[in-house]
């Protein structure tokens, strides 16, 4: 499908002037300011399209941020698309994602998931000093660092997602216990979301 370009705005877009996008923003994004991407012509969203031509039609080094909340579990060539943030993305920016967590009780519900995602899942794409146990990446010239990860354990539930965050905190205090928490409790206590940080070299 053609992209969709609302208000004009891939004329301006340079590598001179680098930009924030947003993948997926559906009807608001979280930054007035970033350009927002989705499939769906909600009115928040600024460039319609599937993502890849979308991304496609961005200058090469333009990008200087990039946040998605809830996106990537969606697309179902992940190492295409990380392809594509190696090339968008100017030295020194920043992908932040936002995914959900394997262990995640609601995440097998929703039929457009393609994939689910745990503490190393970017690890495979980026070079990562954060975590303990190193992971092959089979080959990839490493274009990104990972620089953090994060967990968000939450509920819909009021009451439940309260006591969630408080104890969670627990958990998300430090790398250990994240790995500690992955490896032996994720699903005794699950958790929402983990979110990344990738800082392209």
């Amino acid at each position: 499908m053609p992209v969709l370009d609302k208000r004009a705005l891939l004329a301006e877009v340079s590598a001179t002037r680098p930009i924030s996008i947003e993948l997926g923003c559906g009807p608001s994004k979280r930054d007035a300011n970033a350009i927002g991407i989705d499939a769906l012509d909600f009115p928040g969203v600024d460039l319609v399209g599937d993502i890849f031509e979308v991304l496609a039609a961005l200058p090469a080094g333009s990008v200087r941020h990039c946040y998605s909340s809830h996106f990537l579990e969606h697309v179902a060539d992940l190492p295409r698309l990380i392809a594509e943030f190696e090339r968008i993305l100017a030295p020194g920016g920043e992908v932040e994602a936002k995914v959900p967590h394997f262990s995640n009780p609601y995440f097998y519900s929703d039929p457009t998931h393609s994939r689910f995602f745990g503490l190393y899942s970017l690890s495979y794409f980026a070079g990562d000093a954060i975590h303990s146990r190193k992971v092959p990446t089979y080959g990839r010239e490493i274009r990104f660092d990972l620089v953090a990860t994060r967990l968000e354990f939450d509920s819909p539930f009021p009451l439940r997602g309260l006591f969630k965050r408080l104890v969670g905190r627990v958990f998300d205090s430090c790398n250990w216990m994240r790995e500690f928490w992955e490896e032996n409790l994720c699903y005794l206590f699950p958790c929402y979301s983990v979110c990344y940080r990738l800082r392209r070299r």
